[in-house]
């Protein structure tokens, strides 16, 4: 039989496509979607697409700070199902680098549990919990007030917004990073006060150039701290959008134990694990390209933060080895900068200035539609109010309107050709509850009223200025830096990194040259050595630090011994090679070590006062709190690593210890304010045995608080700080005064002096005193720099109220 034809295929469609086409049209669309939908942030909120659904969706979720945390695992789900169309793996990682405080400057995301560390992973999302954090909320207010534009999730089920209003410039303060496609980001944190002043002078001087806005912003504060060498690199930045910086660790030399010299590390640079600094160490080390260096040890814990002591063999300069350890490890890291974010939708290479441009602008906006807003909504209801007060006027007339009426429509129609109302009036007034209709109801109508009258004539005048319109965006970045802004953590250095010392061909010298240098030992008991060339002065850095107050400072060479004069009346002998070494042009007296330790001093409480040269003729006047005075001159002490050289009576301390010449004079000054200064001509040097002689005649029940030497032809002043016994020392501000040297008359030895401060009511004491040369300097139980009132106080006055606890007050270095 003959075979059935099989039936007719259907046409072919095919269609001839080039390649190359084809290939760069998916290939930009790929691009374009990792470029805007994925890896840059928007100029704008700075976030990341991924970030802004997580925070948008965790204020849905009702995840406020005052609210408990929930598992990460629900919020990734409903980020995942709603908002992201990836993966919970990406959504997780975007979450926990929100709640890092070593990620971001200002944490967005308030994490409980395992989030991770520097050198180790989180947990898993089903064990963390996490919840909003206060700064996130700023993220994310008003978004119900119509600030930004909605656009439809993946699916067009849900709503999402295109951007947050960000009531902070969270692209500046937290920085951003990621890879794209073609192109890349990576911006450095700020600091929030300093990016907030940034952008209110802008909002003042919308002309003002990057050089005006650098005096705001000096350049990035990371989260980790450290030491930014060099400021060219933040130059470039800020004007051109990319730039290089070199950052250090802050590091210490401190007394690891008795003759044991080490470098302690308690900042690392950005995004550097203590682990991974450990471990490049050791591979240094094994490989013999790191010498003097005895072992390594990681004391980081949560009390006390990062530690890692680097033990430093005898005989080697630690300042050498720290060198090695810059150019060897990533205790000195690289940090490139490269401004890249979304503009209009379209990825920018933007400055400093063109960052805060579209920031300023994009508040401009926000609260423009959020006063329109609200403008809205109070003539809405303001409309509805005077309609009710008319409801309530003719009540009668109303209800008898009301109930003559066929229906609702017929009741709706006539009272509003009655009363002349809107239909909304009428349809308000018809489901008006009998309970409004009381006087009260209708005071509080009234009241109502004349709030929304006002309410709506301010956001008028606001919308209607551009003046006002950019005070009130001010004035909210100020509250937000007020509320969420904390003191610098990174340190910026204006001379570069020095270039390495050559390794090849000669061994690095590891000998501490016997060079020039000042030892300067602050209030608060920290000990620098300023190693000085020729010409080269002291000097302090402009922005002031911690531990500013200087005790006292002298002149010696590095490998010289000098004596630590004590309360206890001891002279400890010891050379000041291993004490840190700071720069001469910028003495950074936080970066010293405590004295106490270095010297190995084990008696509670007892203090350094000051430095002895053992070749000085110059004779040391000695101060006790029971009134003593002596005079030794320390070319005549005997050759004792420990020696006492005053004599004093139990229960009895020294409180200062000052060289002075015979045309100096001698300053006493009491806990009841007498001052008493006489010249110390008048105390003849004493051997190291005797007890001194009568220095001050003492009231009932006070004790010495300071003394000193002053040249009576300087410029010198008096500086008291009053207190009182009900209150316990250190915990309030009390009373302080300056007031010139001149103001106080010179008395006898053994006198009682004159009165230096006058107490008020609740005053009984003077907590504080020092005289020295002008200006004084304060600085409070931490080592933080107070500010006193203005020079020129009479001698007998009450001083004037201050902001905060002084501990101590000596002199500064300029």
């Amino acid at each position: 039989m003959p075979k059935t034809p099989p039936p007719e295929l259907a046409p072919e469609r095919i269609q001839d496509i080039d390649l190359e086409t084809e290939m760069q049209g998916s290939f930009l669309e790929y691009a374009y979607s990792v470029i805007y939908s994925r890896a840059l942030p928007d100029a704008r909120d700075g976030l990341k697409p991924v970030q802004r659904r997580i925070l948008y969706q965790m204020a849905e979720m009702g995840l406020r700070p005052d609210r408990g945390h929930v598992k990460s695992a629900r919020v990734v789900g409903e980020v995942m199902g709603k908002l992201h169309p990836h993966g919970d793996t990406a959504i997780y990682d975007a979450l926990v680098r929100l709640a890092q405080e070593w990620a971001l400057r200002v944490p967005l995301v308030d994490g409980h549990g395992n989030f991770g560390s520097l050198d180790d992973g989180p947990a898993a999302a089903r064990y963390t919990e996490a919840r909003l954090a206060s700064p996130a909320m700023a993220l994310t207010e008003n978004l119900d007030e119509d600030v930004v534009d909605f656009i439809p999730n993946y699916d067009g089920q849900f709503q999402q917004p295109s951007v947050l209003p960000a009531a902070f410039p969270n692209l500046l303060v937290n920085g951003a990073s990621g890879i794209a496609v073609g192109m890349a980001t990576n911006m450095a944190p700020h600091n929030l006060i300093e990016v907030v002043a940034a952008a209110t002078h802008l909002l003042e001087n919308p002309d003002a150039t990057t050089e005006e806005l650098m005096e705001f912003v000096p350049g990035p504060d990371f989260p980790s701290g450290g030491i930014l060498m060099g400021l060219d690199g933040v130059k470039d930045a800020y004007t051109n959008g990319r730039g290089a910086l070199k950052v250090r660790g802050k590091v210490s030399v401190e007394p690891l134990g008795p003759r044991r010299t080490g470098i302690i590390v308690s900042e690392l640079p950005y995004m550097v694990g203590p682990e991974r600094l450990i471990e490049k160490i050791r591979d240094a080390v094994q490989a013999k390209k790191l010498q003097g260096i005895s072992d390594v040890t990681d004391l980081t814990d949560r009390n006390h933060g990062l530690r890692v002591a680097i033990g430093i063999k005898t005989g080697f300069d630690p300042n050498a080895v720290l060198e090695q350890l810059y150019r060897l490890t990533p205790l000195e890291d690289s940090f490139s900068i490269n401004n890249v974010a979304l503009v209009d939708g379209q990825p920018r290479t933007l400055g400093l200035k063109e960052m805060l441009r579209v920031y300023v602008a994009h508040r401009l906006e926000v609260i423009t539609r959020r006063s329109r807003y609200r403008l809205a909504r109070r003539e809405e209801r303001l409309h509805l109010v005077e309609g009710l007060l008319i409801a309530i006027l003719d009540i009668d007339e109303v209800i008898q309107v009301i109930r003559s009426s066929d229906d609702s429509e017929q009741a709706r129609s006539r009272l509003r050709s009655v009363f002349d109302l809107s239909e909304l009036q009428a349809e308000y007034i018809l489901e008006l509850r009998l309970r409004r209709l009381t006087k009260f109801s209708r005071i509080e109508l009234e009241t109502e009223r004349d709030a929304l009258l006002a309410e709506i004539a301010a956001l008028r005048e606001l919308l209607g200025s551009d003046v006002l319109l950019r005070a009130a965006v001010a004035k909210e970045l100020d509250a937000a830096a007020d509320a969420y802004g904390t003191p610098r953590r990174t340190l910026l250095m204006n001379a570069a990194p020095p270039k390495p010392r050559a390794t090849k061909g000669a061994a690095v010298d590891l000998q501490i040259a016997d060079a020039p240098t000042v030892l300067v030992l602050s209030t608060t008991g920290r000990a620098v050595r300023v190693d000085l060339g020729e010409g080269e002065e002291l000097s302090l850095p402009p922005r002031r630090s911690k531990h500013d107050a200087i005790l006292t400072t002298i002149e010696t060479t590095v490998r010289a011994e000098i004596g630590a004069l004590t309360t206890e009346g001891r002279v400890l002998r010891f050379s000041p090679v291993d004490l840190p070494s700071v720069p001469s042009s910028s003495v950074q007296l936080a970066a010293g070590a405590p004295l106490r330790d270095y010297l190995g001093i084990t008696t509670r409480g007892e203090r350094i006062l000051g430095f002895v040269r053992f070749d000085s003729e110059v004779p040391i006047a000695l101060g006790t709190a029971q009134g003593t005075v002596k005079r030794i001159v320390p070319s005549t002490l005997p050759v004792r690593p420990d020696l006492e050289v005053i004599g004093m009576k139990p229960g009895d301390t020294v409180v200062g210890a000052v060289a002075a010449r015979d045309d100096d004079d001698l300053v006493f000054v009491t806990s009841d304010a007498q001052l008493l200064r006489f010249s110390a001509s008048a105390v003849r040097p004493q051997g190291a045995p005797a007890g001194g002689m009568a220095g001050i005649k003492l009231g009932a029940g006070a004790s010495v608080l300071f003394f000193g030497a002053v040249n009576p032809e300087s410029d010198a002043v008096v500086a008291t700080v009053s207190g009182g016994d009900s209150s316990l020392p250190g915990t309030e501000p009390g009373r302080a005064k300056v007031s010139p040297f001149s103001e106080y008359p010179a008395k006898g030895r053994a006198t009682g002096g004159v009165r230096a401060h006058a107490f008020l009511k609740g005053e009984d004491r003077l907590t504080v005193a020092w005289v020295g040369p002008s200006p004084a300097q304060a600085v409070d139980p931490t080592g933080a720099v107070r500010k006193l009132p203005e020079s020129g106080a009479r001698r007998d006055a009450s001083g004037q109220p201050i902001d905060g606890v002084i501990g101590s007050i000596g002199r500064t270095l300029v």
